[in-house]
């Protein structure tokens, strides 16, 4: 089992970056798939980005390639979102997810998640 706490989220300016962070518990970190999810409100929890076990694949939802880069350090026992040139729809709570299996871009897939952090974008 593995928990998952998020952090870095906040107010920014259209045009702004923030990075994201999500601590993992446990000795078993590396074993994971690890994604992030966002959810705005009243819409549904949204596939935004996963990363291999060894960090050496990495899978962008189409609205945010190229603007957001996933990254982690086994190590540390941490995935990171580094999110720039954020634009006023990407304001949601952002979840990180832990996923025992291969790859999923589908929220009900992955076995763990985090309490979340809000991303406010202002235009």
């Amino acid at each position: 089992q593995v928990q998952l706490v998020e952090s870095g989220g906040g107010l920014v300016q259209a045009g702004g970056s923030l990075r994201l962070s999500c601590a993992a518990s446990g000795r078993t970190f590396s074993s994971y798939t690890m994604g992030w999810f966002r959810q705005a409100p009243g819409k549904e929890r949204q596939f935004v980005a996963a990363i291999s076990r060894s960090g050496g694949i990495t899978y962008y939802a189409d609205s945010v390639r190229g603007r957001l880069s996933i990254s982690r350090d086994n190590a540390e026992n941490t995935v990171y979102l580094q999110m720039n040139v954020l634009k006023p729809e990407d304001t949601a709570v952002y979840y990180c997810a832990a996923r025992v299996a291969y790859y999923s871009r589908y929220a009900h897939e992955y076995d763990y998640w985090g309490q979340g952090t809000q991303v406010s974008v202002s235009s």
